[in-house]
């Protein structure tokens, strides 16, 4: 099941922001996933993960940026892999694989942590959408 944008996230849906929303947020962009996740920090419980963090904090160009970064993720709810997501992330990718499908191994993580919390992931990334079952929150 999927959501696409044209749906609004409803307040008890927990949001997992792919790093492209938060790149556009944190930038000041006018694009819709920023809006999206500007909406869901005000109406929804926010929580981020080690790939995510990785890829924001990897890009920083300055301390400043760094500690706004840190001040930001400080608060919010925070999920790891473990070795059960691990070898779930692994079949995702195998069965996808096996359809011709080849997404990033940071996209089979991050989706492999939503499926398992039931997490919205707010993405512009077309690859989530080739993962079954995973519940979406798509900017056009």
């Amino acid at each position: 099941m999927q959501q696409k944008s044209g749906k609004n996230i409803m307040a008890a849906e927990i949001i997992l922001p792919d790093t492209c929303a938060w790149i556009d947020y944190f930038n000041g962009r006018d694009t819709t996933v920023a809006r999206a996740l500007a909406q869901a920090l005000v109406n929804c419980e926010i929580v981020t993960c080690g790939v995510v963090m990785y890829e924001l904090f990897q890009g920083i160009r300055s301390k400043k940026e760094s500690e706004a970064l840190r001040e930001a993720f400080g608060s919010l709810r925070y999920i790891e892999m473990d070795k059960d997501l691990w070898l779930s992330a692994a079949q995702i990718s195998a069965s996808l694989r096996k359809k011709g499908v080849t997404i990033p191994s940071s996209d089979i993580q991050i989706a492999a942590l939503a499926l398992q919390h039931r997490l919205v992931i707010l993405t512009v990334d077309q690859h989530f959408r080739q993962v079954p079952d995973l519940l979406m929150k798509e900017a056009p």
